[in-house]
């Protein structure tokens, strides 16, 4: 691994457990992963592009739809931050950094955009995972004031009450009760980071030559202060398809001990695909 690789994944890490992660800086390393040649000087300039754009905010804003026609007529209609279906097809979509240049991206990235400019104005916007859907909630989310939803994919179209209860009770199924009120519960950064390195990795396992990627991605993940141990194991097939079969040996041995004392029997078989690996080292 190069060194300014291994220095920002240790930035990473840092961050991801620090008391209050910082999402833009998150987001941003992650780029750094997808976009090698970026570099610290890349990283700067995307920083200070959000710091522009955060000062084109009008002074004064008060209450949540004042704030939302406010990053909409910035981001939506003068800078066209927005996305369409090609965009999925797409690494940059989920790469801050290159989303900040191309002003496309997938929702949860837009929305990150929306999230960094409001907040470096001084404003309150959070993001909420709708199902299927990432868009940005204004006002309190528990508190008795107005509350708006915005779909930065939509150039920021405002979602009303009616589209955010269709998209809830369709999550809940036939017959199924939704949540109650999620539809205005804030996404934390790390839940957000979380998500955007799923949708790298879905990328990827959509493109077995991208292996480098699913690997990164993966790894990143793995730094989270929470992360499902099934990661392990899928960093460990990455290692042993890439022909790294000791250290993708040594990875199936580790989550075979975590998953032993609740799988004994996924445990040993587990094992027996590390010796397997091993021995393909003959």
């Amino acid at each position: 691994m190069h060194p300014e690789s291994a220095d920002q994944r240790r930035r990473f890490a840092e961050e991801a457990r620090a008391e209050r992660p910082d999402l833009a800086t998150l987001c941003l390393l992650v780029g750094a992963q997808g976009e090698p040649s970026l570099g610290e000087a890349g990283l700067d300039a995307a920083e200070e592009e959000l710091d522009r754009l955060a000062g084109l905010l009008p002074h004064g804003l008060s209450g949540p739809r004042a704030w939302a026609a406010a990053l909409a007529e910035l981001l939506g209609s003068r800078c066209g931050f927005h996305g369409g279906p090609a965009d999925y097809a797409r690494l940059e979509s989920s790469l801050l950094p290159a989303v900040l240049r191309r002003r496309r991206g997938l929702p949860i990235l837009l929305c990150v955009v929306w999230i960094e400019v409001a907040r470096r104005a001084g404003g309150r916007v959070y993001g909420v995972a709708l199902p299927g859907h990432f868009v940005v909630g204004f006002g309190d989310p528990g508190g008795p004031g107005e509350r708006v939803l915005a779909d930065p994919f939509a150039a920021g179209r405002l979602l009303t009450g009616a589209e955010a209860d269709a998209l809830m009770a369709g999550a809940a199924g036939p017959g199924g009760a939704a949540p109650r009120s999620p539809a205005f519960t804030p996404a934390g950064p790390l839940d957000i980071v979380q998500r955007v390195l799923n949708n790298v990795r879905a990328w990827a396992a959509a493109r077995p030559e991208q292996g480098d990627v699913a690997l990164w991605a993966v790894e990143l993940a793995l730094l989270l202060p929470a992360h499902p141990a099934r990661l392990r194991y899928d960093r460990a097939q990455l290692l042993v398809r890439r022909g790294d079969f000791l250290r993708g040996a040594a990875e199936l041995d580790e989550y075979a001990r975590v998953v032993a004392p609740v799988e004994p029997s996924t445990a040993e078989a587990i094992r027996r695909r590390a010796r397997a690996a091993r021995a393909r080292l003959n």
